[in-house]
C-alpha cells in the first residue's frame, strides 16, 4: 500500500469548521425551539420535543467540538507530476488519486469565513466529478492551482 500523503491543510481549518458547525447548530436549535412552541400550542406529547432537544445537543457536540479536529487530522494531500493524491474522512478514510490527464480545470474558492482566516479551497474538476482540498492558505491554494494547471496541460500535450 502507498504511503500517506505528506501535506496537511491549515490548522485554522478546525476553527472554520467549528464556525460552520455553530451556524448549523443555531439552525437546529431554532428548529427545536419552534417544535417546543408547536407542542405547547397544539398539546402534542412532550417526549417529541425532548427527543428533538437531545438530537440537537448531540449535533452541537459532534459538529462543533468532536468532528473538526478529527477531520483536520485526516485531511492530507500530495501533488505529483502525474497525479494528485487526496486522503480524508473521519470513520471511513477515503484515498483518491486524480490523474493529471483527467484534470479539466482547477479553481480556488473562498467564502466569507475562509476569507476571514485568509484561506481558500482548491477544486480540481474532471469529467466525472470535482475533488476539493479545503482550507489551504490563500497563497498556497493559488500556487497549487497554477502548478496543477501547468502539469495538466503538459500531460494533455503528451497524449
Amino acid at each position: 500500500m502507498r504511503e500517506h500523503p505528506k501535506n496537511r491543510i491549515e490548522r485554522s481549518a478546525i476553527r472554520v469548521w467549528r464556525i460552520h458547525g455553530l451556524i448549523w447548530s443555531i439552525i437546529f436549535t431554532l428548529s427545536t425551539a419552534s417544535l417546543f412552541a408547536s407542542i405547547y400550542q397544539w398539546g402534542w406529547p412532550i417526549w417529541i420535543g425532548l427527543i428533538s432537544a437531545a438530537l440537537t445537543l448531540i449535533i452541537i457536540v459532534l459538529s462543533v467540538f468532536l468532528f473538526p479536529p478529527l477531520r483536520w487530522r485526516r485531511w492530507r494531500y500530495q501533488l505529483y507530476d502525474q497525479e494528485i493524491y487526496i486522503q480524508h474522512g473521519i470513520l471511513i478514510i477515503k484515498r483518491t488519486i486524480v490523474p493529471m490527464v483527467r484534470v479539466q480545470h482547477v479553481d480556488t474558492k473562498q467564502g466569507p469565513i475562509l476569507r476571514k482566516f485568509k484561506l481558500a479551497s482548491l477544486q480540481v474538476s474532471t469529467a466525472a466529478t470535482t475533488h476539493e482540498i479545503p482550507a489551504l492558505k490563500l497563497s498556497e491554494a493559488e500556487a497549487l492551482r497554477d502548478q496543477i494547471s501547468v502539469l495538466a496541460r503538459v500531460e494533455q500535450n503528451d497524449i
